[in-house]
């Protein structure tokens, strides 16, 4: 028998959707908080983050070139832009460019946070596969996106080894 090999680092890249910090008049905090925890509790390798302001083809335009086979990331996390706000258009902007929504990821991280807040369900975070990238679409507060990580970090390895095309499903 011989041991099995040992899966390949994930690859992460984290999206910051805000205005006030795109423009310097506030510190993202959420977006490196994220960054911080795919290393620490996922042992993911984050080769990119960037904050842009919430505009629908900027952010569709990140997620697709993030997404693209050639940029062999595995997982792209986005922070911001997931609320009420006529400006919170990540949703919309992530749908561009999923070609295979996985909502249940999210329904999984809102109900899990349900307990600590109900305020879990006012995100409108979304999820899904773009080409071989899974997306996952955070609240903006860095409490929310914590938390909602925190509660997907039991899934996501499988979940990105199947989407990579190995392991059972």
């Amino acid at each position: 028998m011989t041991a099995a090999q040992p899966h390949p680092a994930i690859r992460a890249a984290v999206l910051t959707a805000s205005d006030r910090c795109a423009r310097g008049e506030s510190t993202d905090i959420s977006g490196p908080a994220i960054a911080e925890m795919l290393r620490t509790r996922l042992g993911a390798q984050v080769i990119a983050t960037l904050c842009l302001l919430d505009d629908l083809e900027a952010l569709a335009a990140q997620f697709a070139a993030w997404s693209r086979p050639d940029a062999k990331i595995d997982l792209i996390v986005s922070t911001g832009g997931t609320g009420l706000s006529p400006r919170d258009v990540t949703p919309e902007a992530a749908m561009r460019v999923i070609d295979r929504p996985h909502q249940s990821l999210m329904e999984l991280a809102r109900m899990r946070c349900y307990s600590t807040t109900p305020k879990a369900y006012l995100s409108r975070g979304v999820s899904g596969a773009a080409n071989q990238t899974l997306i996952l679409t955070l609240p903006g507060s860095p409490q929310g996106a914590c938390d909602q990580l925190e509660a997907l970090l039991d899934v996501l390895p499988h979940a990105l080894e199947v989407l990579r095309g190995g392991g059972p499903h």
